[in-house]
Order: structure tokens, then sequence, then C-alpha cells
């Protein structure tokens, strides 16, 4: 039987869905692809299918015998996908609740925070809204969570999704700086009321760990743990682009914290997996190629896995 771990060490994963969408408009944004009318024909049925899809990687990408702890989503719709993907789909009795922003997003699409209520308990949230002044692109909002764990212990979680590279360089990567400056700030809050404070910063970054962004919250006193993660079947990343393996979703502890990691690692189970037939060798099996919709895919980003040990 699936359990979570022993109560002093706790697992995370981070994922990036691929545009985890239900079917239905919503008039104040962007997202009439994703409705029957639309290019991509999604239907309840494949609303379902993908969320389902979704469920059973966060289920078994740590192993049969392990459940997250914490998982931080990126690229899910609303409060109605998270509904769904906690109560209506396979994690339905595995004892999850939500926590998520509801940004100025053109599309929707926020980050959310799932949490088993074995392992952590909230007792402060807030969503962060970025300074802005491209309002026809607005950042998304970075969600806060402030909690205990099953030892008593309070823990700090930062979920964000920073812009990605679309554009020139110069303007994508000066709007993601705006989002990593804003995690810092809140970095600095909180060690400001608690200097010892265990934080956790993990997201989809839209960039390596050699990047002006997250070098910029390695000076400021965050250790990169997923720095060198990689998979066991294959994967050097997880991401893959044009045949280029890349690693842009992250993981990052404060320093409190650095003597308490026991492992990082990308979860590449290969059914996870497909053959790259154009660039060769293995890729995600993602559950879209262009409007396509793959029954049998998960998401173009592999789960990232943190496992700490909490005194």
């Amino acid at each position: 039987m699936l359990t979570t771990l022993l109560v002093s060490i706790l697992t995370l994963v981070q994922l990036n869905c691929e545009n985890l969408f239900d079917c239905t408009h919503d008039s104040l944004k962007e997202d009439i692809e994703y409705t029957p009318e639309g290019n991509r024909h999604w239907t309840a049925w494949k609303y379902g299918r993908k969320a389902e899809s979704i469920a059973q990687e966060l289920i078994g990408c740590c192993g049969n015998d392990t459940l997250p702890d914490l998982i931080t989503l990126c690229e899910v719709e609303n409060d109605s996908v998270m509904q769904r993907l906690t109560r209506r789909t396979s994690l339905a009795r595995l004892g999850y609740r939500y926590i998520m922003t509801q940004s100025r997003d053109k599309r929707g699409i926020d980050v959310a925070l799932m949490y088993n209520v074995m392992s952590f308990r909230p007792i402060h949230q807030q969503s962060i809204t970025p300074d802005d002044n491209h309002p026809e692109h607005p950042l998304r909002d970075i969600l806060y969570v402030a909690g205990v764990t099953a030892t008593g212990d309070t823990l700090h979680v930062i979920v964000t999704h920073t812009p990605s590279k679309f554009g020139s360089k110069r303007k994508s990567e000066a709007r993601r700086m705006v989002v990593i400056k804003r995690i810092a700030e809140t970095v600095d809050s909180i060690r400001n009321r608690h200097a010892n404070a265990k934080i956790i910063v993990s997201g989809d970054f839209n960039d390596p760990a050699e990047s002006t962004s997250m070098q910029y919250l390695e000076a400021n006193g965050l250790i990169n743990a997923t720095k060198t993660a990689v998979g066991t079947y294959g994967a050097k990343g997880s991401y893959k682009y044009k045949g280029i393996w890349e690693s842009i979703d992250h993981v990052l502890v404060s320093e409190s914290l650095r003597n308490s990691i026991i492992r990082t690692y990308v979860a590449d189970s290969p059914y996870l997996m497909q053959k790259d037939l154009k660039y060769g060798g293995i890729k995600p099996h993602r559950s879209s190629i262009g409007y396509r919709f793959d029954p049998n895919g998960y998401s173009d980003h592999l789960p990232v896995i943190l496992k700490i040990r909490i005194d």
C-alpha cells in the first residue's frame, strides 16, 4: 500500500502540468482554445483524461511505496481544476488539499501547492503580485504558504512560474528578474522575522541553474538543491527542447536546510517517457503535440523531487 514517508522525512515534488485547463470558457481569460469549440476541441473527456494522467504521474513519481508530502504545480487554470485533481481523480482518497493563486495571467494559468493533510498544516498563505509595467502580459502571482510539518516544525514554501523566453532575450530576462527579486524580498522578509527559518522555493523558472536569475537567488543565500538532478533512465533535465535537455524546474532551500537534503532527482520512469524520433534518445511523453491530444501522455515537463529530513 502507498504511504507517506516517515514523519522525519519530507518529499516535495515540482511539476509543470502542461496546460491543465478545464473545458469551460472564462469570459475574463483568453482560454477559448481549451473549450470544445476551440482549436484543441478540448472536451470534457480530454479534460478528465488529462487530470487523471497528472494524478497518476504524481502518485507514481516517488516510487511504489511513497507519496509526496508537498506538490508544487505550475500551469493549472483555476480552482475548478484543482478541485477535480484532488477530489475526482486517483488522488481523491489520499488526503490532499491545495492552495493556489488567482493571478492576472491572460490565459488564466496559475500555481498551486498541494499538501497531504497528514504531513503539512497551513497556518498562513499569501498571493504575492510582482510589480509589473507590462499590462498586456501580466506577471503571474507568487504563492507563499507557511505551515507546520508532522514533526511540529514550521516550513515556508514559495511557489513560482516565471515568464517564458518568448520574445527578445533581454526583455524576457528582465521580466523574470522582476519576479526573482520579489521572491528574494519575500525570503528576506521571512528571515527578518525568523533568522533560521526553513524555506523552500520551488517552481518552473524558465532558466537554467547558471542563468542570471538563478544565480541571483543563490547569491541571496538559497541553495539550488536540484542543480545537478537527473533521471534514472536517461533524462538529463526536467525538460527537452529541440533535442536539448534543460533543467528549468528548480527547488531551492535556505541555508538552514542545506544539511537536511537527502536526495534530489528527476522522475523519468519509462511510463513517463517516449522515444524522441526526431532528435534521438528519449523525451517526456507529453499530452499535446501541436493541437493533437495524446490520451496516453502526461506533460512536457518531468517531475523534480526533493527529499529532506525535517527534525
